[in-house]
């Protein structure tokens, strides 16, 4: 793993003066990347760029760009990380998954990002769509597994691939090690990262890490950071994740109001990957929704800045 994060942690960073920001002394010494997702309308795309124009100042080593459920938004996926590189100076990752497409399928779409310029994928296993009643099912011709479509793509070009990671557990998973052993392999047939899941327990996500030590992966596993937009929609996407009642209570009645709601988001997404920097981490990956503000004020506060021409 990158600046190895280990089992013992990294000694915090000495603690600020008294009546001195938590954030006022960070450095900037990280690195951001951030997830969008293709737009459905004229609307959401202007939405999406604002985003994009917002954000690309901060020098984020990469932007990914994410894939429907059953490939139902390849064509949009592919057209936005097509403009991506065509029109930005960004780093685009391209989400690919194994339902519903065969090798065949997935090849073409693979190569038609590399001929587009694109060389970094995130190749997932994926969700499948609602009519197949929440169950993976392998197409007949495709890949089983995340493992084998890394291996697949790595066979076909020289991809960097990040792959998923479930600091909580997969809620599909038979257990803690089999979800571990599944990261493994992913990262064995080729990857160069894993990015967690969303999550809100730093505890969490460090005995994440130890685990992955004692299991010999060394790649970087970069937390996944969500700003709680909407805590009611927050909790029904959590799956095993867990809510602390510290957070509940910060959300308590702002449902309904979203401008305090999304001060008080970003404030405790600085704190969550404040928390994670004095554990060792200097590298985070913010699921944006295609909103700039909330990420843009976190990695403010982390002490990343655009850079100067």
């Amino acid at each position: 793993m990158s600046d190895v994060i280990d089992a013992e942690r990294a000694a915090p960073a000495s603690s600020p003066a008294a009546g001195v920001s938590p954030f006022a002394e960070l450095p900037g010494d990280i690195a951001v990347s951030f997830e969008f997702f293709p737009p459905k309308t004229e609307k959401m795309d202007a939405q999406l760029w604002d985003a994009i124009t917002q954000l690309a100042p901060l020098s984020p080593s990469f932007v990914s760009v994410t894939y429907g459920a059953g490939g139902s938004t390849r064509e949009r996926t592919h057209a936005t990380v097509a403009r991506i590189a065509r029109e930005t100076d960004l780093r685009p990752a391209a989400h690919l998954t194994c339902v519903a497409a065969s090798k065949a399928e997935i090849a073409e779409v693979a190569d038609q990002y590399w001929q587009a310029g694109v060389r970094h994928i995130v190749a997932l296993r994926g969700d499948p769509p609602p009519a197949d009643g929440g169950t993976f099912v392998p197409h007949p011709e495709g890949y089983a597994s995340a493992a084998d479509l890394v291996a697949g793509l790595k066979a076909q070009h020289d991809f960097e691939i990040s792959v998923a990671a479930y600091p909580e557990v997969h809620p599909e998973a038979l257990s803690d090690q089999h979800d571990l052993d599944n990261l493994k392999r992913k990262l064995d047939a080729g990857a160069t990262r894993a990015i967690t899941q969303f999550f809100y327990s730093t505890d969490a996500y460090f005995r994440f890490l130890d685990k992955v030590l004692a299991a010999g992966i060394d790649a970087p596993i970069l937390p996944g950071i969500m700003p709680v937009t909407n805590f009611a929609a927050i909790r029904r996407m959590s799956g095993n994740t867990e809510i602390p009642g510290w957070l509940e209570t910060m959300f308590e009645g702002l449902d309904e109001r979203p401008g305090p709601r999304a001060l008080v988001a970003a404030v405790a997404a600085a704190d969550l990957c404040r928390r994670l920097y004095e554990g060792g981490v200097r590298d985070f990956h913010f699921y944006t929704l295609n909103r700039a503000e909330q990420a843009y004020a976190v990695c403010q506060l982390l002490g990343v800045r655009p850079k100067e021409a």
